[in-house]
């Protein structure tokens, strides 16, 4: 078998290729993995399940509102789910991931609507979002995520 040199030039510039294409792919699987985590954690908040949101954060959890308050990941859970409100409506518009090494910088939009418990009254909100989620072996988990008010 002979390999001449214009094979030898194709079959380089296909591995170079697929060298170059794929961390492109990979940011892009780890990317979809970050959306899809986004997305259980928002239906959690929503449903107000106290072992979903465990399952997606990290022990760590720094987790920050826009009123400046700042809760551990038990405090977070535990406010989340005490049934002293509920959410109606929780909506992330305009959704943006950055996947930087183990780590993905997610933002978005925040608009929700909670009905108080004690009175009925409906409380609508409207935030900016940052969330810092970090890779676990194949795993993301939540780290922190702070809110500001628009």
């Amino acid at each position: 078998m002979t390999i001449n040199r214009r094979d030898l030039a194709l079959s380089t510039l296909a591995v170079s290729a697929l060298a170059l294409s794929t961390p492109a792919l990979a940011a892009s699987a780890d990317e979809d993995a970050v959306a899809k985590k986004v997305e259980a954690f928002r239906l959690a908040q929503i449903a107000a399940d106290p072992k979903a949101l465990g399952a997606l954060c990290w022990d760590a959890l720094s987790y920050s509102h826009s009123s400046g308050k700042v809760e551990d990941k038990a405090t977070f859970i535990a406010n989340a789910t005490d049934g002293k409100s509920k959410f109606l409506s929780i909506e992330y518009k305009d959704p943006t991931i950055k996947v930087v090494g183990p780590a993905a910088i997610v933002r978005f939009h925040w608009i929700a609507e909670q009905e108080m418990a004690a009175d009925g009254k409906k409380l609508p909100t409207n935030l900016h979002i940052l969330m810092n989620w970090l890779k676990q072996g194949d795993d993301w988990k939540l780290l922190s995520r702070a809110a500001t008010k628009l």
